[in-house]
């Protein structure tokens, strides 16, 4: 008698992989190979020789010389123009798969991003300092650059930031959250940071899309500059780009753990206490507490 057939063990499993395949061509019309993404490790590496270009001899070699900066820095960013230039590409192909090969747009936005490089340049060495003369523990500048978090995390979202100017798709965020995954610090590409930004210890901060934060602001770990609502469109999806995340004038601190809600302004020179949780704006100078906001006292 003829042995009965056995079951195909990996029948399931055929069944599994149908049904992924079917999910997966449903993303998109267009062909698998026709859409690029972006790399996540190329673009972490194209970040650190971008820590190199700003602070040479900090980052990357640092047996540099006088003689060898100019060459080392040219070098490298000969490497970072064109490995950006294909990450560009690949985002603004997945952004619109209909997008023909886009070379030479890629190509003139890296270009236009490292030429604003001497103006994040400047930027991050105003929020060294700040971190230097905010934190007591410090010993000098060159903690704060190699040991800091904080200092870290606005590195990244500076450079993203000129990106996401630029219209560069994907990229930007994809820094910021590479970064986030790093330090704990979450800063959206779209916020605005003028000069002498510090983020003392920093793990649990979070600063959304539209936040305005101005010149010589502190902030500490666990603070949240975030959204308390958004207007919604006749389907019910989000409206995006809608500013809805505070304004922070110049010389705030915002103490451990704060929680700062909507399109609100804090005034010049206020100070937000630990713990607070706020959705109205402050006038300058404002002293905000946990106990004076519970009993409605007058800033």
């Amino acid at each position: 008698m003829a042995a009965a057939p056995q079951p195909d063990p990996n029948a399931n499993l055929h069944a599994v992989v149908d049904a992924l395949v079917a999910a997966s061509t449903a993303l998109t019309e267009m062909p698998l190979g026709r859409r690029e993404f972006p790399s996540r490790a190329a673009l972490a590496e194209l970040v650190d020789d971008l820590r190199a270009l700003l602070f040479p001899g900090y980052f990357g070699p640092s047996d540099l010389t006088g003689e060898t900066l100019r060459y080392h820095l040219g070098a490298r960013m000969d490497r970072v123009l064109h490995g950006l230039r294909d990450q560009i590409q690949r985002g603004l192909m997945a952004a619109d798969p209909t997008l023909p090969p886009c070379g030479e747009r890629s190509l003139e936005l890296a270009r236009a991003f490292l030429a604003r490089l001497p103006k994040v340049r400047h930027l991050l060495a105003t929020d060294v300092q700040a971190g230097f003369e905010g934190d007591p523990a410090a010993t000098s500048p060159d903690e704060v650059l190699f040991c800091y978090p904080g200092l870290l995390a606005i590195t990244s979202q500076r450079l993203a930031h000129e990106l996401l100017d630029l219209g560069v798709p994907l990229l930007p965020r994809m820094i910021t959250e590479h970064a986030h995954s790093l330090t704990g610090i979450d800063i959206h590409p779209g916020a605005q940071i003028a000069e002498r930004f510090f983020i003392d210890h920093g793990t649990g901060v979070v600063i959304g899309e539209t936040c305005v934060i101005g010149r010589n602001v502190r902030i500490y770990q666990g603070v949240t500059l975030g959204a308390k609502s958004f207007p919604l469109d006749a389907e019910g999806h989000p409206i995006k780009g809608v500013p809805r995340h505070p304004v922070v004038e110049d010389d705030v601190i915002i103490y451990s753990n704060a929680t700062i809600l909507g399109r609100i302004t804090l005034g010049k020179g206020s100070a937000i206490g630990g713990n607070v949780w706020l959705t109205r704006s402050v006038p300058p100078g404002s002293v905000i507490t946990q106990a004076n906001e519970k009993d409605g006292m007058p800033t």
